[in-house]
């Protein structure tokens, strides 16, 4: 039997093919939710899966030009919610399910809230700026021309 045709492959590619049809983009990335609001909330999912296979050749000595095949193949998956993306009056924040398992799920939780704190301290120096600026175009605006 050559190995392109071997029924190992036939199992091994119907149960990834089945995983691929439980589980696709939709899954993660869930569908937008609108409340009552007009807050839109969009539930984000993590999946895990894993499939084994296996199977073993067996000689015949009634027929020992054809060869037998023995084998299985098994699969799992699981999705559990692990946060939701919220879209209200033009801000975007992400609530997490979960509490943070590490210190690197802390650091990307708290990026958000760091850009969030950065845009806004960027924006005071600009205004700040802009005011220093008319400020001072007012000042030589009323100076009387020598």
């Amino acid at each position: 039997m050559s190995d392109s045709n071997h029924p190992i492959e036939g199992m091994m590619d119907t149960t990834l093919q089945n995983i691929r049809q439980m589980v696709d983009i939709n899954t993660i990335i869930g569908d937008p939710i609108t409340a009552p609001d007009g807050t839109i909330i969009i539930p984000i999912s993590k999946i895990s899966y894993g499939f084994a296979s296996g199977g073993s050749d067996f000689a015949c000595k009634a027929n020992p030009d054809k060869d037998f095949f023995g084998g299985g193949a098994g699969a799992g998956v699981s999705i559990s919610p692990v946060a939701f993306l919220t879209i209200s009056n033009g801000n975007v924040k992400m609530l997490q399910i979960d509490p943070y398992n590490s210190s690197t799920d802390r650091i990307v939780g708290m990026v958000p809230d760091i850009v969030d704190k950065v845009n806004e301290m960027i924006n005071g120096k600009k205004k700040k700026k802009d005011e220093q600026a008319a400020a001072k175009q007012e000042n030589t605006e009323t100076q009387p021309q020598k």
